[in-house]
């Protein structure tokens, strides 16, 4: 046992990730609440990503750094990390989050690359440390086994961020859309959101567009919205994380493709569409509310439904690919996400509005 005296009262867990994946790391951050409840549970995590984190119960100070922080900012962080906790988790193979665990505490626990990768070596910077699997088991519940190197039960449940100052609402019926994801190679065709915008409206719904405060794309955003039903509204850009979760929860569902702000609406409860294509839902589906089982949730291929998560996904051979789209880039397209049809997404909209939610 790593602490077998007293439990470990400072922990800091390491997440350098993008939005979805910091929230998926909520998961492993519970375990760790309830498994040392008076201890206090600091993030280190990048200044972006921050929001998912907001009023998260278990979670006493969010650390913030830049991507490749300057030499200042490096000088400060070492400050401020160094030997400050009893415990700190790494939930990267990363050169940097294997660094600040190191400087962070004398007791530490991660993720390695496997001993024949580059990096291997990274194995005698942690008392204890797993293999990271890139394939074969959902993120989830990857990161939940690092709760086996401390002896404590996993948590299944993700925290979404939340908020004491909401996003005032429509009184009418509403569904969330995320039209675009960060990188093009996601994205589902912009006709398509159009077409079923008018299908939705024409079952008394009212269409909200989520999205990102970058200029470029509210102003594709805001293309998009012209072409829909006059009463679309769009908030991308006017709300916080937390605020745009519990405008999510409220409504009938969501709709989004292979993004962060898809797997927050999973977080929420809210009955969630995702649209994906190349990426592996094995690996990236969102966590389905209330599932609390070390089997993946989803299988690699095929649409799939478990608890409020429903998943679309093309009848191609090539599906997934892992690749980032057919021309293997960020901004490439995907044949995959262009072959989903609005009727397979309708039919599953008409089946959600019979169907209540039940967890499995």
């Amino acid at each position: 046992m790593l602490f077998p005296k007293q439990p470990p009262q400072r922990i800091l867990v390491v997440t350098l990730r993008f939005l979805g994946d910091t929230l998926l790391t909520t998961a492993l951050i519970n375990a760790l609440k309830q498994a040392y409840p008076t201890a206090e549970i600091d993030v280190l995590l990048y200044k972006n990503t921050v929001g998912m984190m907001e009023d998260n119960y278990a979670i006493s100070n969010c650390i913030t750094c830049a991507p490749k922080p300057s030499l200042q900012g490096y000088h400060a962080l070492f400050k401020r990390l160094f030997r400050r906790y009893d415990l700190a988790i790494s939930t990267q193979t990363g050169d940097r989050p294997t660094l600040y665990s190191f400087l962070a505490a004398s007791t530490r626990i991660g993720f390695v690359p496997h001993p024949s990768k580059k990096g291997g070596m990274k194995r005698y910077f942690f008392q204890k440390s797993l293999i990271f699997d890139k394939t074969k088991t959902h993120t989830v519940l990857e990161l939940l086994r690092l709760c086996s190197l401390l002896n404590i039960k996993p948590a299944y449940q993700l925290t979404p961020p939340s908020t004491k100052k909401p996003f005032p609402l429509t009184e009418k019926p509403y569904v969330v859309m995320h039209v675009l994801p960060q990188w093009r190679y996601k994205q589902w065709p912009r006709e398509n959101w159009i077409a079923l915008a008018y299908f939705l409206e024409q079952h008394s719904l009212q269409i909200i567009l989520s999205g990102s405060p970058d200029s470029q794309e509210l102003q594709h955003l805001n293309a998009i919205q012209a072409k829909m039903p006059q009463n679309t509204l769009n908030i991308a850009g006017k709300v916080s994380l937390a605020q745009l979760a519990t405008v999510i929860k409220k409504a009938q569902f969501f709709i989004g493709p292979d993004t962060g702000i898809t797997h927050l609406a999973a977080a929420t409860g809210v009955k969630t569409i995702a649209l994906f294509g190349p990426s592996d839902p094995v690996k990236w589906t969102p966590w389905p509310c209330a599932y609390t089982s070390n089997i993946p949730p989803f299988k690699t291929k095929g649409c799939q439904h478990v608890n409020n998560v429903y998943l679309i996904q093309a009848n191609l051979k090539c599906v997934p690919c892992y690749l980032e789209g057919c021309e293997q880039h960020q901004q490439s397209h995907s044949d995959c996400l262009d072959a989903i049809t609005v009727t397979q997404v309708t039919k599953t909209v008409e089946r959600i509005l019979l169907t209540p939610f039940q967890a499995a």
